[in-house]
């Protein structure tokens, strides 16, 4: 079968990196569902692929992207019959910037009503936030938790699940709109990282006392002031590397930013009871399939139950994937940003 898809051609800015044509997809297997998709959503690790920054991304040319809004129209399975039809939100391995996606039978959920772009919100970025904060580690209402990136799309969602549990929340952001938009949502305090060093803003705010927990999306020289500020059971979830993305350097930006994360020995981690924790969720996806499914499920039950309210972001079409991608980039934007087909 053929279908329309935005193809990641090179590496390098966003204006020259992608063409619009038609690729073939292989035939079902027994566990995958066929989509027609009204719109994907973006995350940074597809602005990391166009970079050349994410060894996770298939080979040139390819198709990118994570999470899709549409209808299953064709299923591997006879048994999964009922399934044509519905709309859904969906994973996939890549793949989803085309117009018709393959993609697990197991990766989809039934989304009747909800708009594409508030759908999207839920994606991966919700799942991501939900998995750190509640499946692998629970926030507890005594905790001081510090978000970076607190505007995004998993930095939004982190904001509401931690004041769900009561803790008290310190969001990081880079401008005076985003610093309003942490607030509105539950932020206890925010600090813009531009005008000041967060690091000795959060060491005044806690006036003694250590952090609990740190998400950082940033990494490289945050890491070690995210793990000087953490007290003991302090735990640093790393999720993103955005400041690998100022390098302009090609392996120098690389070593540069690998060096300002530091060496650690792990024996000093259990001697100061602090943790590290890894996230990829592309590699949860891989190994332990359900834990998306279910994580996935308990975001969609909490919006439902108005718990949390993803931030949506801008809209773009397909003909416009190079000023979304621009755009993510930037560092402007906030919540999710979704791209339609039509």
């Amino acid at each position: 079968m053929r279908t329309q898809a935005i193809i990641l051609t090179k590496i390098g800015a966003a204006e020259s990196a992608f063409s619009h044509d038609e690729v073939t997809l292989p035939e079902l297997k027994e566990d995958e569902v066929l989509i027609d998709s009204e719109a994907f959503g973006l995350n940074y690790a597809d602005v990391m692929a166009r970079r050349g920054l994410y060894n996770e991304a298939p080979p040139l040319p390819c198709v990118i992207g994570y999470e899709l809004v549409g209808t299953i129209i064709q299923v591997g399975n006879k048994q999964d019959q009922q399934l044509i039809g519905q709309r859904v939100l969906a994973f996939s391995r890549f793949g989803a910037y085309a117009k018709k996606v393959i993609t697990k039978r197991h990766a989809v959920i039934s989304l009747p009503e909800t708009s594409a772009e508030m759908a999207m919100a839920l994606s991966t970025q919700a799942v991501t936030a939900f998995y750190m904060s509640n499946y692998i580690s629970t926030i507890r209402s005594n905790d001081w938790v510090l978000i970076h990136a607190a505007a995004g799309g998993v930095g939004s969602i982190l904001i509401q699940l931690a004041k769900l549990a009561g803790a008290t929340v310190i969001a990081k952001v880079s401008s005076h709109e985003k610093e309003i938009l942490a607030k509105n949502i539950g932020a206890d305090f925010t600090i813009n990282y531009l005008e000041k060093d967060y690091e000795k803003e959060i060491e005044l705010l806690l006036n003694g006392r250590r952090l609990d927990i740190s998400f950082n999306a940033v990494a490289g020289s945050t890491v070690k002031k995210d793990l000087r500020l953490l007290g003991s059971g302090g735990r640093l979830f790393l999720f993103g590397g955005a400041e690998l993305l100022k390098g302009r350097m090609g392996i120098f930006s690389k070593l540069s930013f690998l060096r300002k994360m530091g060496l650690f020995i792990p024996v000093a981690f259990m001697m100061r009871s602090k943790s590290i924790l890894g996230i990829n969720m592309l590699k949860i996806a891989d190994n332990k399939p359900h834990v998306i499914q279910e994580c996935m499920e308990e975001v969609i039950s909490l919006f439902y139950a108005k718990k949390i309210t993803p931030i949506v972001g801008k809209t773009f079409h397909v003909k416009e994937i190079s000023k979304a991608h621009d755009y993510l980039e930037s560092g402007l934007s906030t919540g999710k940003i979704t791209v339609f087909w039509d």
